[in-house]
C-alpha cells in the first residue's frame, strides 16, 4: 500500500468550455479587456482573469492558456458562446479570430501528492492551476486525444463532484455556483486573493471600480468557507443571522460549503452570540488558508 494515499485524482469537468482567441492582435485585444496582465504569460503557461462590466462586475471568469497559435480560455461551458460575443464587441478592426471550441476540447483537473509533469501528452496543455497551487493541475486537451492524454497522467478517475469537494475544502469559489455573474465584484469572488487581478497593469474594462475597492479599508462581502456539524443543504440558500439575511450559501460538499457573506454582519453575529443558519442547519465561517483578509478587522487588505 504505502503510496495509495498519494494517488493522483483526475476528474473531467464536463461543465467547462473553451474559447479560442487567435490571430496577430489576440494578445493586445485581451490585454485591454481582462483583469489580469497578459505579459505574465511570458513566464507562465496560464493565468486566471475575468472580463467585467464597465461597472466592475464579473461577466465571465476563465483561465487563459497560452498556445502556439494564441490563447485558449477555459470557462463555464454555458457561457462560452456569450463570451465569444462579448469579446467580439470589442474587436473592432483587430486581426483576431474568436471561436467557441468547446466541442473540440476536454477540460480536466488532477490533484494529489504527485504533481504532473508540465507540458503533458501530445495535444494537451497541462499546467499548475494559477489560482492556488493546492488545487493541483489543470488539463485542457484536444478532444480527439483526451483519452490518451488522461491515460498518460494515470491516477484514479473520479467524478467532477470529487473535484468540487476538493475546491470547496480549499475555499476556491466558482462562478455560477458561489457567486452570480453580472452581480459580483472581483474582490467579493476572491479574484484579488487568487491571482486573478493585476493592480499594476494598464487599463481594462471596469478597472476604476476594482481599483477603488482595492484601496478601501475593507471589502464588505466575500465568498468564504463554511462548516457545519452535519451535511449542509444544497444551495443556493439564504444564510441568516437571527432573522436577517446576511448572504447566500453556494456550493456544498457534505458538511462543508462556500457562502458569499457580509463579513461585517458575520463579525456582529459572533460578537452577539447569534448563530448563522442556512436551510435550518447551523454553520460557522472558516477563512481559507490563503486569505489576507480577516472577519471584522477594520483594515482588511494587507
Amino acid at each position: 500500500m504505502g503510496m495509495s494515499s498519494a494517488v493522483v485524482q483526475v476528474a473531467v469537468l464536463e461543465d467547462r468550455g473553451v474559447v479560442s482567441v487567435t490571430g496577430p492582435d489576440a494578445e493586445k485585444l485581451l490585454a485591454g479587456l481582462i483583469t489580469n496582465d497578459m505579459t505574465l504569460l511570458a513566464d507562465a503557461p496560464a493565468l486566471y482573469a475575468a472580463l467585467l462590466t464597465p461597472q466592475g462586475k464579473i461577466l465571465f471568469d476563465f483561465l487563459v492558456v497560452k498556445t502556439e497559435g494564441g490563447f485558449l480560455l477555459d470557462t463555464v461551458r454555458d457561457k462560452a458562446g456569450e463570451l465569444v460575443k462579448r469579446i467580439s464587441m470589442y474587436k473592432l478592426r483587430a486581426d483576431v479570430q474568436i471561436r467557441d471550441v468547446s466541442a473540440d476540447f476536454v477540460v480536466a483537473a488532477a490533484w494529489g501528492e504527485a504533481p504532473l509533469s508540465p507540458g503533458g501528452a501530445a495535444g494537451a496543455h497541462v499546467f499548475a492551476d494559477p489560482r492556488l497551487p493546492a488545487l493541483g493541475d489543470r488539463i485542457v486537451a484536444e478532444a480527439r486525444s483526451a483519452d490518451a492524454a488522461l491515460a498518460a497522467i494515470g491516477g484514479n478517475s473520479v467524478s467532477s463532484a470529487a473535484y468540487h469537494a476538493h475546491r470547496i475544502v480549499l475555499g476556491v469559489p466558482e462562478g455560477g455556483r458561489d457567486f452570480a455573474y453580472g452581480d459580483t465584484f472581483p474582490h467579493e469572488a476572491l479574484l484579488d486573493q487568487l491571482h486573478g487581478v493585476s493592480f499594476t497593469k494598464g487599463c481594462f474594462v471596469g478597472q476604476e471600480v476594482v481599483s477603488r475597492m482595492q484601496h478601501r479599508t475593507s471589502v464588505r462581502k466575500r465568498v468564504v468557507p463554511v462548516l457545519a456539524d452535519q451535511a449542509l443543504p444544497a444551495g443556493p440558500l439564504p444564510v441568516l443571522a437571527g432573522k436577517a439575511e446576511i448572504g447566500r450559501l453556494g456550493s456544498v460538499a457534505g458538511a462543508r460549503g462556500l457562502a458569499l457573506l457580509r463579513l461585517d454582519r458575520v463579525a456582529e453575529a459572533r460578537r452577539d452570540g447569534i448563530a448563522l443558519v442556512a436551510g435550518g442547519v447551523a454553520l460557522r465561517v472558516e477563512l481559507p488558508a490563503f486569505a489576507t483578509f480577516k472577519i471584522g478587522a477594520p483594515h482588511e487588505i494587507a
